[in-house]
C-alpha cells in the first residue's frame, strides 16, 4: 500500500511504496507567478542589465589594483633579496 509524503527541499509530492522501496509517482507543485505584468518584468530586466555591467566594471577595476598589488610585492621581495643577499629563502619542501 502506497503513502504520500511532501519532500522538505522542493515542496513535491511524492507516492511511496514500502514494499519495493521505489518512489512511484512525483508531482512537483506549480509555482506562482512573480511577475503580474509585462511593465514589472521589463523593469526587472532593464535593472538587470545594469547590474551585470556594474559587476563586471568592478571586476576589471579589481583585476587591475591586482596586478599592482602584486608589482608592490615583488619589488618589495626583491629590494629584501638585495639587502640582504647572503639569507636565502625558505623552500616550503624542506623539512625542519
Amino acid at each position: 500500500m502506497a503513502f504520500s509524503v511532501k519532500c522538505p527541499c522542493c515542496d513535491a509530492e511524492l507516492q511511496i511504496d514500502p514494499d519495493l522501496k521505489v518512489v512511484l509517482t512525483h508531482k512537483i507543485p506549480e509555482k506562482p507567478r512573480e511577475l503580474a505584468d509585462i511593465e514589472t518584468a521589463f523593469d526587472r530586466f532593464k535593472g538587470e542589465k545594469q547590474r551585470r555591467d556594474d559587476a563586471f566594471l568592478k571586476s576589471v577595476e579589481a583585476e587591475k589594483n591586482r596586478m599592482n598589488v602584486l608589482d608592490r610585492k615583488f619589488d618589495e621581495l626583491l629590494k629584501q633579496a638585495k639587502d640582504n643577499p647572503d639569507e636565502r629563502p625558505r623552500n616550503p619542501l624542506d623539512q625542519d
